[in-house]
Formats: C-alpha cells, sequence, structure tokens
C-alpha cells in the first residue's frame, strides 16, 4: 500500500499526468477513493510554491545553456502567454479556472507557469492554484468514479 500511496503522490506531480493520473492510478492500486484524492492534491500542490518563485530565474539560466534549451524555455514561455489573457482578465478567477479545468494544457503546472510569467506574488497566486486543484480533483473523481465518490 505504501507504494500505491508513493506512486500516486509522485504522479501528480509531473505536469500534464497530475490530478488526471494520479487519482485513477490510485484507487486502481487499491487506495480508497478519499485516499487517492488527498494523496494526489498534496503530491499536485508540493512543487507549486518553487515553481512560482523560482520560474523566471531557472529560465534566465537555462537559455544561457544551450540554444536547445532556450528553444524549450521560449516553447514554455509561449504556453504561459497563450494562457495570460485567461488570467489578466480577473487574477484570482482566471487562474483557478486555469487550474481547475482538468484538460492538457491546463491544471496546476500550468497555472504556476502563468503566474510566474505575470511575476504574481505566490501570497496571490496560491490561493487560487489551491482552490483550481481542488476543483480539478472533484471534477475527476466524479467523472471517474460518480458524484457520490468523495461524498
Amino acid at each position: 500500500m505504501l507504494k500505491a500511496k508513493l506512486i500516486t503522490f509522485l504522479m501528480a506531480m509531473v505536469p500534464v499526468v497530475e490530478l488526471r493520473g494520479a487519482i485513477p492510478y490510485g484507487v486502481l492500486s487499491g487506495l480508497s477513493v478519499h485516499q487517492a484524492f488527498i494523496i494526489a492534491v498534496v503530491g499536485n500542490l508540493l512543487p507549486i510554491p518553487f515553481l512560482v518563485v523560482f520560474t523566471r530565474k531557472v529560465f534566465t539560466w537555462l537559455r544561457t545553456i544551450s540554444p536547445g534549451l532556450d528553444r524549450f524555455v521560449r516553447k514554455l514561455e509561449d504556453k504561459a502567454e497563450q494562457k495570460k489573457d485567461i488570467v489578466l482578465k480577473s487574477e484570482f478567477w482566471g487562474l483557478l479556472i486555469l487550474v481547475a479545468i482538468p484538460l492538457p494544457g491546463t491544471g496546476a503546472w500550468t497555472g504556476a507557469l502563468v503566474a510566474a510569467m505575470m511575476d504574481m506574488r505566490l501570497k496571490r497566486a496560491m490561493p487560487a492554484i489551491i482552490a483550481g486543484v481542488l476543483i480539478a480533483g472533484v471534477v475527476v473523481t466524479t467523472l471517474t468514479y460518480g458524484a457520490g465518490a468523495l461524498f
């Protein structure tokens, strides 16, 4: 059971996979829906403060290493730029919606990237990202296991 918890936790930390993959994996591995939900949410949120605070510094450093990394950073920045309009309309609600929609190209990692690109302070970004992750977790769990799974 410890292995299932650890893998669920680590899967939730991976961009693109996040809650969308971690919650179903946890349940299929024998965790209860509640356990999988909590472990995945905590795992998904763990890297976010570091991403919001350090993304710009890391991007600046990566650009100096090689042209390939510079292209990679530009792609990430372009992705954030595409999502920026959603967030700019209403900082908190825009970021929350971006994170809460459990589709590829959205989620906590994308929200943290957009917040970092907008120079949003951590104490302004985190409440929206936390709320968005909780909503995404409820959506994923409900779509996968039914409305009564969490209640």
